[in-house]
């Protein structure tokens, strides 16, 4: 991290998908830089030198963006803002979801132990060194990935199984990976559209979610500043 000074923490954001990401530059008004994963930044936020890496959507480029910031910039902290689907009835739209605990819900095993291949990718993320009160009303719980979008006629099963209420694509691997290195990690997701049982907000009119998805990173890298002065 080249601006990191002497007694300040090293923090990287990761941030997934395009529309999330054009959301970062036009906030922090800066020219990214290229690198083999992704393009990534560095500014300040709340005192402290943080880098920004476009990790890229879907668990592979999660994952390995995962692995290429801690093994380039050795963070302290990772942190991971974006977005997520929420299920209807279940969550609002706007939202904030601090997640504690993620699954890898579309993991199928049919050789051996369906439920041992999902534990063994479920995290849980202490949060106990992020000190209260928190800087944003949030809700605190799991969240469960997939490399899909939220199936309208599985959210009972989602729901009823997993005990979730929203959905995204890259944290379940994000939360493994840092946890993997040792790394604290805090995912930060609100809930930009609903899906219900019959249909999606944003189904076949992405348009709904690059204007959803602006205003809710909007809401996170606002109160990014207190997040930080809360972990550190």
């Amino acid at each position: 991290m080249t601006g990191n000074r002497q007694g300040q923490r090293r923090i990287v954001v990761l941030i997934s998908a395009g529309s999330e990401w054009q959301a970062a530059e036009s906030f922090y008004s800066v020219v990214s830089n290229d690198s083999l994963l992704g393009a990534w930044f560095e500014t300040i936020v709340s005192g402290q030198w943080v880098v920004f890496l476009h990790g890229g959507w879907g668990k592979i480029a999660a994952a390995a963006s995962t692995q290429y910031a801690i093994d380039r910039w050795q963070p302290d902290l990772l942190i991971n803002l974006g977005t997520c689907g929420g299920f209807a009835g279940e969550v609002e739209r706007g939202e904030i979801l601090l997640v504690d605990e993620t699954l890898l819900y579309d993991i199928y095993e049919r050789m051996g132990d369906t439920e041992a291949a999902l534990a063994h990718y479920t995290t849980r993320l202490e949060l106990d060194w992020l000190k209260t009160p928190y800087p944003q009303q949030v809700r605190r719980g799991r969240l469960i990935s997939a490399d899909s979008d939220i199936d309208p006629e599985a959210i009972s099963i989602l729901i009823e199984r997993f005990g979730a209420a929203a959905a995204d694509w890259e944290s379940g691997a994000i939360a493994w990976v840092a946890g993997r290195n040792g790394v604290r990690c805090l995912i930060l997701r609100g809930v930009s559209d609903l899906v219900s049982r019959q249909a999606g907000e944003a189904y076949g009119a992405i348009e709904v979610f690059h204007q959803q998805a602006k205003k809710m990173m909007l809401v996170l890298f606002t109160a990014l500043p207190g997040w930080i002065e809360k972990a550190v």
